[in-house]
């Protein structure tokens, strides 16, 4: 199997000359990033959806609650170490414990093997590190057995006064890997201690075009930072609400935004000699685990729903309901591994890219959402970092196209942490 998924597209025009400019404007880029960084607040961690279709190279989606640690190169763990180090450090010195709070939905051993993964990396650091449950059934010490072995301890959440505690354990700092997306428990509200992520940055008050509306404008500085087209590193979208798929509202607000997109892709397309046919994804405007979402090649696909896909768009993670929708330039993955087709997703801790893999998905075309269920998911991790190109080598080679990737998630990142500013309840 290769390293990288074979890019099924010949490497040339936009996206070659895109990796040669990242490439060459590397000192640039870096010394840009810095600045940035010394006047925003990073997130504590974020993975980041990438789409390569050999034209264009464009995240997709940011999850600022990641939960795919255990699917990171195990060679790249030391990595993860110093960068936790750094995010621990700047969020609270004094910190010497911290209680790990999980999901609620799942009981998934790959998601338990996740925050396994990540209890290791911040001991690793120095930390100690409980992992704390909300689920009502956990009344006492569970153990959860992993494959390979090991094992994991989840506890019942105590809460007295404004503190948190797990027995025989007062943490300084809570660490959320719970996207808050069925809303914010009291039990979280109004602590002492530091929680991380803020609660903000759950999905129950986060939006995706709110991401997107940040990450346009960093795109629009960062093209001209280094001289490239923006429509190279970003995807079109719009925004609807007072949506209702069960009961056909909302649908003429999407499909004129379906329109809109589709008519300034066929002159990118045609500008840059592209002759896929574009499309366009509409998904829920918050949430994750791939749950409301639709590929749209015609606007007219909208009004057409069957009662099975209106039910599909309608409702995502813990039975919400979705009133407004991210309405999205589809990017297509021209990635491979065996005929299967591959996306990168980069994992960040702190402003520092740790890793990431490939979502593989046999059952899933280039033009769909590989976030999806299904039998033949494999992540398969990077080989080689994302900060070390070869300046000696072809854009293309593997280096060189990881820290490409890793440049377009940094800029998600930065986005990421524009966003949080602007909805910080500090700053309304």
């Amino acid at each position: 199997m290769p390293p990288v998924p074979h890019l099924t597209t010949a490497l040339s025009g936009p996206i070659l000359e895109l990796e040669k400019r990242i490439l060459e404007a590397m000192p640039t880029i870096e010394h840009w990033f810095r600045g940035k960084w010394q006047s925003h607040t990073v997130p504590f961690y974020c993975s980041v959806d990438l789409r390569n279709s050999g034209f264009k190279l464009a995240p997709v989606d940011t999850n600022l609650f990641p939960g795919g640690f255990n699917n990171l190169n195990q060679e790249f763990l030391p990595l993860c170490v110093q960068a936790m180090m750094a995010a621990v450090e700047k969020i609270c010195p004094d910190a010497h414990s911290i209680l790990l709070v999980p999901e609620n939905h799942t009981r998934n051993t790959f998601y338990f093997q996740n925050i396994a993964v990540l209890q290791g990396i911040m001991r690793h650091a120095g930390m100690n590190v409980r992992v704390g449950s909300l689920l009502p059934d956990i009344t006492s010490a569970t153990t959860i057995h992993l494959p390979g072995g090991n094992s994991l301890i989840l506890e019942p959440i105590r809460r007295k006064n404004n503190r948190l505690s797990v027995e025989n354990f007062d943490p300084c700092a809570v660490l959320l890997n719970n996207d808050l997306s069925s809303g914010i428990p009291e039990i979280l509200k109004d602590l002492e201690q530091i929680v991380i992520p803020p609660l903000h940055a759950g999905w129950s008050t986060r939006r995706k075009s709110q991401h997107f509306f940040a990450y346009d404008s960093v795109a629009q500085e960062f093209a001209e930072l280094i001289k490239i087209d923006p429509w190279l590193i970003n995807p079109y979208f719009s925004s609807c609400g007072k949506i209702d798929f069960h009961e056909k509202k909302g649908e003429d607000c999407v499909a004129a935004a379906v329109d809109e997109i589709l008519k300034e892709l066929k002159e990118k397309y045609k500008q840059y000699g592209v002759h896929e046919k574009p499309f366009v994804i509409v998904k829920a405007d918050s949430g994750t685990y791939g749950m409301g979402i639709m590929t749209v090649k015609d606007s007219e696909e909208v009004y057409k729903l069957n009662r099975k896909q209106r039910n599909k768009m309608a409702i995502v993670k813990e039975g919400l309901s979705v009133s407004h929708v991210l309405v999205q330039e589809g990017v297509y993955t021209f990635e491979s591994i065996n005929q299967a087709v591959a996306e990168p997703v980069v994992y960040m801790i702190d402003r520092y890219v740790v890793g990431g893999f490939y979502r593989v998905h046999t059952g899933r075309g280039m033009d769909e959402n590989l976030n999806a269920p299904g039998m033949h998911f494999v992540p398969l991790a990077f080989d080689s970092s994302c900060v070390l190109p070869d300046h000696e080598a072809l854009p293309d080679a593997a280096p060189n196209r990881f820290y490409a990737y890793g440049v377009v998630a940094r800029l998600a990142l930065l986005a990421a942490a524009l966003e949080l500013d602007r909805s910080s309840p500090r700053s309304s």
